[in-house]
């Protein structure tokens, strides 16, 4: 089977822990690349935004995401929740893991990621706004949707 590329919206939030857990369960094939993809604000400030604020960081290895000092350095959480999924397909399935981290609006940096990357494929939590909320705030997720060249799953987690 080809290897393919998929992309994980990750804010850290429940809604994208249960975007990641069905990705784990349901997309995510042998020798597949995952690339866990963090879009921190604009406004965040950290050592290494300065460096890579208009590309986006390089591919940080799941080893080096993993260290507590490194991923402070990109404003990234440590979440072990997130750490064991991504230990889990990396060792069950042998998926290539890697994260990248963008600064900006989440909608066009998700956009961004897509065409940089070259994803196969982009899987987003839906936070499950009601239909007014969603008119107010834009949903990141319909937003991708429309606008993103490749394939798109969005996983509404369960309340």
């Amino acid at each position: 089977m080809e290897k393919g590329t998929v992309g994980i919206a990750m804010d850290f939030s429940p809604h994208s822990k249960a975007a990641l857990r069905w990705a784990v369960d349901n997309l995510i094939n042998t020798s597949d690349r995952v690339i866990l993809i963090n879009v921190q604000p604009q406004k965040a400030d950290h050592t290494r935004k300065r460096l890579f604020e208009d590309t986006g960081s390089p591919l940080i290895p799941l080893e080096e995401f993993r260290e507590i000092n490194f991923s402070k350095q990109y404003g990234l959480t440590c979440d072990p929740e997130v750490l064991d999924m991504l230990d889990t397909v990396s060792r069950t399935k042998g998926a290539k893991v890697v994260a990248k981290v963008y600064w900006g609006d989440p909608r066009e940096k998700l956009l961004d990621a897509v065409e940089d990357l070259k994803l196969d494929s982009l899987v987003v939590g839906s936070r499950g706004l009601g239909a007014i909320k969603r008119v107010l705030l834009g949903s990141v997720s319909n937003y991708v949707v429309t606008n993103a060249s490749c394939p798109v799953t969005v996983v509404k987690s369960s309340k």
